[in-house]
């Protein structure tokens, strides 16, 4: 019980700020970065290098709203900064031995968290139309993915699927994860996006593996972390990467196949 009250209140938070305007879909954005970062940075110590916050935070925030809020800063100078300011940072800070691998860390964080939010939020701004229905149901369909791949595979599961990985994982409830998001797709379809339905079949497939994907690189990091859950912010859930992790990679498919297809300007 604990468990769907939880959801169901991160859920409505969430739809209720993206439905209260631009306004609300950055604030959303911000504080769900932030706390995504924060936990990547635990994780990061348990693997071993953990990720210095001078450069992960910024780095992180840069990346979320690159191109939109942050759109006249420019991409090279930061990464510049960020290769040639941070290894510096490294020569004159205690833990030198750790400092190729801590940058290294901080770099991927800022990477895995803050590009999927972006990709997010130029979907929204790349249709003044349909952006908030791209968003809804991009996000929409990857965590029904995940919710049909839990519910499949706990029950009618079995055979496994990358169990080295994540022993509960089956081939049984991947597929119904890929059905789910080509299910979500095509009623997104329906009611707002009106897209031809091989299209929304195609967005779906990738939606569904990528999603997929997602919950298993997230996987990874906690066995290599040796932790259950990424933190305890969400009750019955774990925290916020465990409820996110297969919602980052979508976006980012998504956005290319609808800008090369023309369905995003529509």
């Amino acid at each position: 019980m604990v468990r769907i009250l939880s959801g169901g209140a991160f859920a409505l938070i969430a739809l209720a700020l993206m439905y209260a305007g631009s306004v609300g879909t950055y604030v959303l954005a911000a504080g769900l970065a932030a706390l995504a970062l924060w936990e990547f940075r635990g994780l990061s110590g348990q693997m071993g290098y953990l990720a210095p916050t001078w450069l992960l935070y910024p780095l992180g925030v840069y990346f979320t709203f690159s191109g939109t809020l942050l759109k006249n800063i420019d991409l090279k100078l930061v990464l510049s900064l960020a290769l040639v300011g941070g290894l510096m940072a490294f020569l004159f800070i205690p833990g030198r031995r750790e400092g190729l691998g801590r940058w290294a860390m901080g770099m991927a964080g800022a990477l895995y968290v803050g590009l999927p939010f972006n990709f997010y939020l130029v979907l929204y701004q790349s249709s003044a139309k349909h952006g908030l229905a791209w968003l809804v149901f991009t996000v929409g369909a990857a965590v029904l993915s995940d919710v049909a791949a839990l519910l499949v595979g706990s029950r009618l599961g079995r055979h496994a699927f990358f169990s080295r990985i994540s022993p509960k994982k089956t081939v049984e409830g991947a597929v119904a994860g890929v059905v789910a998001a080509v299910l979500t797709i095509l009623f997104g379809s329906a009611v707002a996006l009106s897209l031809p339905w091989p299209h929304a079949v195609a967005l779906g497939i990738l939606i569904g593996l990528s999603a997929e994907l997602g919950d298993l690189v997230e996987s990874q990091m906690k066995r290599i972390a040796e932790v259950k859950d990424s933190s305890h912010l969400i009750p019955g859930h774990g925290g916020v990467l465990d409820r996110l992790d297969s919602a980052l990679f979508p976006p980012i498919l998504v956005y290319y196949y609808a800008l090369l297809t023309g369905l995003l300007f529509r």
